[in-house]
């Protein structure tokens, strides 16, 4: 049986709970969201009916500042995929020093099938609801999977309006023209592709005879491997919710990136004209492929107790939050997989939106260079610190990052003590 993706958290949480002697009562706050909000969102169709819609938001954890977390709209969402999504994102900060908590949001929809407008009139509403929650001190939304600058914008709107001025700090992920920042979109993949180098570097591989393979090619994936290409990789594979591309001598990268972008709503990899040698696959035979490195950059799960004993690839770089189950990762460990954990790996995004939120309260915005130089040097301290620990303690990359980020939380709440 599948492990449940938020069952796969807390166990992680208790494994590394238990190996560090966590008090236990810090343990029991780690292990629960502080703050879980369920919103009805009703709106009225294109069509003149109304439909009604469920949305989340979580928090998970203030304790180091406020909490900061995605907003995903996505069929499957539910209240326990937004936990885990907001436990992991506590973590995340943790690991790379940020002065935030945990959160995450999300509505259950199916974007594919609502018009630019129903999208608008649900993500208006939606703000309306969590807005008792949400604010530049005390929880930051951003976008996830289907949401992008332009719903930040919609969200950034309906606040403002609700507080009669202008409110550049309530999200990050925002159109520049409404005060984003420079280098957000890219973040996560840029991230992604600053760590995959990083580890290629620690075990003597040269990039340049890397072979990769990405599930997954909407913001991260597709960022991640434009990146990795220029550096020298070989992206081998990659694939979408439609479909899967493969090619042993590397896929054209600049031609398909040329194909995703040019449409107002991003075609499938199933109507893409194949080249010489290219050829279609399964996310099955993608996910176990014969490549060097593989990201998976999609949803979480997705390597599990059933397929991981078939992975071939030896580092998994997760794009994506939680894409390998604990029992498939305890699976992998046996096998010496190097898995860089999503809480080092894909926290590019996260670093960024910190970056996007001092500029917008300062209202001094910086240069590309200054962006990507400091997201640089923060993903580089946070991978030394989690690496030296996992050499020290000869424990796998994602033990080292949990005991990392799980003792920063647990300082942070023994120093400012229990209220009241």
């Amino acid at each position: 049986m599948i492990q449940s993706f938020y069952n796969s958290v807390l166990e992680q949480i208790d494994d590394t709970a238990e190996r560090i002697s966590l008090d236990s009562g810090i343990h029991k706050m780690i292990r629960k969201p502080e703050r879980e909000l369920t919103v009805t969102i009703p709106i009225e169709k294109d069509n003149g009916e109304i439909e009604v819609f469920t949305g989340y938001r979580v928090q998970h954890s203030s304790a180091r500042g406020p909490c900061k977390g995605g907003i995903r709209y996505h069929p499957d969402t539910n209240i326990d995929e937004v936990k885990a999504l907001a436990t992991l994102m506590s973590l995340k900060c943790a690991v790379s020093n940020l002065p935030y908590g945990g959160a995450k949001g999300g509505v259950t929809c199916s974007p594919s099938k609502l018009s630019k407008k129903e999208l608008q009139r649900i993500t208006k509403r939606y703000a309306a609801m969590i807005l008792p929650i949400i604010g530049p001190r005390a929880d930051i939304p951003a976008p996830d999977i289907n949401t992008n600058a332009e719903t930040m914008g919609w969200i950034m709107d309906a606040v403002s309006m609700y507080k009669g001025s202008t409110v550049l700090d309530i999200v990050t992920g925002k159109p520049l023209e409404l005060g984003g920042s420079l280098g957000r979109r890219e973040a996560t993949g840029r991230g992604v592709m600053i760590n995959t180098i990083e580890i290629l570097k620690k075990l003597n591989i040269n990039p340049k005879k890397t072979s990769i393979a990405i599930q997954g090619f909407g913001n991260v994936g597709s960022i991640a491997a434009e990146l990795l290409e220029d550096i020298g990789c070989k992206i081998c594979a990659i694939s979408d919710v439609s479909t899967g591309l493969y090619n042993s001598n590397g896929l054209d990268i600049p031609n398909i990136l040329l194909y995703i972008n040019s449409e107002s709503r991003p075609p499938l990899l199933k109507e893409y004209n194949l080249k010489k040698d290219d050829e279609f696959i399964s996310n099955k035979e993608l996910l176990e492929g014969d490549v060097d490195v593989l990201i998976p950059s999609a949803l979480e799960n997705q390597i599990h107790i059933e397929n991981a004993d078939n992975i071939k690839a030896k580092i998994i770089v997760e794009g994506a939050n939680g894409p390998v189950s604990k029992k498939a990762d305890e699976i992998l460990a046996e096998k010496e997989v190097k898995i860089i954990p999503d809480i080092l790996a894909n926290s590019g995004g996260v670093v960024v939106s910190y970056f996007e939120w001092v500029q917008s309260i300062q209202s001094f915005f910086w240069d590309i260079n200054e962006v990507n130089e400091n997201l640089k040097k923060i993903m580089l301290k946070s991978f030394a610190e989690v690496w030296y620990i996992s050499k020290k303690e000869r424990i796998t990359l994602r033990e080292a990052a949990y005991r990392l980020a799980i003792k920063k939380i647990a300082c942070a709440v023994q120093l400012r003590g229990i209220f009241p």
